[in-house]
């Protein structure tokens, strides 16, 4: 069981824990006061719940992030001052710009998502954090060196306040955009919520999609399909969609490659090389379906077989036929996703003795051990550091900046991925629908799905796992 699983399995006992309790005073309020009392409470509880402590959340506010960051990263000579950010070096560059300050929440903070307001912008900014926060958090100020140089840059807190001093970190990094870039995605849409903007601006980009995606299809069953056909329908439009859709950002069709491999089976194949995994839905063994819309052939195209052989055969050829100068793939330092940390394993093992070699591995999180609401906050804002509490490993960010037509672009692709258009189930739209109205989140504008407003922002946030 992977700690996501364990820190969710003691979240819904916790749960269970608390609503017996609540079960037993309700019922001795009604016993002692009304009949008609506990009913209202019980309405008002629930609201309350949804609004306000629904969140994901496994780990304490109050609990400082820690990262360890390279030595010689961190810059000298940032100040707050009447709520102004004044540098005495001027920056000369794009470099990606973290700032670390110290938090501490209101008492609306606990209801109202507490955020630090950057401003001095053309589009002011707003990067939220968790209710009730208090300790060290990490601001995204990648793209406002400029005006940080100049003075122009003001922090104000909303629903809390700065304590202290800031501490500013610099992490210059070739432009990637200049290079050519391979994104690996274990599922359709991977590609586009990591890394939209960076391969819709690379000298030259190959998008390749490890699995079909085909499980948890209740939304074509619900067209009266069984099981099995609705799994399969469900994989074959996924397909298209991861060779299609990078179409829109230009990448050419010969550049886009599905796998075909099973979704959730991954880490079945790395444990037994040469045995094959079958679809746990869709009663197939045979990954040719999901590559009809292949332009090139690959290795396991001979037989079909679903094995962690040819998956590594089939990254080895995809690797020595583009030669890319940078990897962009997940990284199990922050994604725990089992699909996502395979296909971080069957890359580094595809590169292993191969005679090419990228000079630069860039990894993303599409996924959080401890917080499913990361990036917090609104659609088009900034991506402050995820929650982090293990300083153990260093870690060096990548942030690139995203213009507001580019952000448009980005959520139009997202948009065309058959798997973010559904509905969302009745329950989750109240629970929003209660947010909104109680707790003062906004609707993402570009669509319903959650990912439309985590990964719709300011920024694109990877992590340097490897630069030559």
């Amino acid at each position: 069981m992977s700690r996501k699983q364990q820190l969710l399995k003691q979240h819904r006992r916790n749960k269970r824990i608390a609503l017996l309790v609540g079960l037993l005073l309700l019922v001795a309020v009604g016993v002692l006061v009304a009949w008609w009392l506990p009913l209202l409470l019980a309405v008002v509880l629930w609201a309350a719940h949804e609004a306000w402590f629904a969140d994901h959340l496994f780990y304490s506010p109050k609990d400082d992030y820690e990262y360890a960051f390279p030595e010689g990263s961190e810059c000298a000579g940032l100040r707050l001052e009447a709520g102004r950010l004044l540098l005495d070096t001027p920056l000369v560059g794009d470099e990606t710009l973290i700032v670390g300050v110290e938090l501490k929440s209101s008492w609306l903070g606990r209801f109202l998502d507490p955020a630090v307001e950057v401003l001095g912008l053309d589009a002011p900014d707003r990067q939220v954090f968790e209710r009730g926060v208090a300790g060290r958090r990490y601001l995204n100020l990648t793209g406002m060196g400029e005006a940080l140089s100049g003075g122009k840059l003001r922090l104000r807190g909303r629903f809390c306040r700065i304590k202290g001093q800031p501490t500013l970190w610099l992490f210059r990094q070739p432009d990637y955009r200049h290079q050519s870039v391979m994104v690996i995605a274990p599922h359709a849409d991977d590609a586009e919520l990591a890394a939209f903007s960076l391969y819709s601006q690379a000298d030259e980009s190959w998008i390749v999609t490890l699995t079909a995606g085909e499980i948890e299809a209740d939304h074509y069953q619900q067209m009266g399909m069984p099981k099995a056909d609705a799994a399969r329908l469900k994989g074959r439009l996924r397909a298209w969609d991861s060779v299609t859709v990078p179409r829109w950002a230009g990448v050419p069709e010969a550049q886009c490659v599905q796998l075909g491999y099973f979704c959730m089976q991954l880490p079945a194949m790395q444990a037994a090389p040469d045995q094959p995994q079958a679809s746990r839905e869709a009663q197939l063994d045979d990954t040719r379906l999901f590559r009809q819309f292949n332009a090139l052939a690959l290795p396991g195209d001979v037989d079909g077989a679903p094995t962690w052989k040819n998956l590594i055969a089939d990254l080895r050829a995809l690797l020595l036929k583009a030669r890319p100068q940078v990897i962009v793939l997940p990284t199990p330092l922050l994604d725990p996703h089992p699909d996502h940390i395979c296909a971080h394993a069957a890359i580094l093992e595809a590169l292993q003795g191969l005679e090419w070699q990228p000079g630069t591995l860039l990894g993303y999180a599409n996924h959080l051990h401890d917080n499913d609401r990361w990036p917090m906050g609104d659609s088009g804002a900034g991506v402050a550091l995820p929650p982090r509490f293990d300083a153990t490993h260093e870690l060096v960010p990548c942030s690139l900046p995203l213009t507001l037509n580019q952000q448009q672009d980005k959520a139009m692709a997202l948009g065309m991925m058959h798997d973010l258009q559904p509905r969302a189930p009745f329950k989750r739209r109240v629970r929003r629908w209660l947010q909104q109205l109680l707790a003062g989140r906004s609707p993402s504008p570009y669509g319903e799905n959650e990912f439309f407003r985590k990964a719709v922002r300011r920024h694109e946030l990877l992590w340097v796992l490897k630069q030559d």
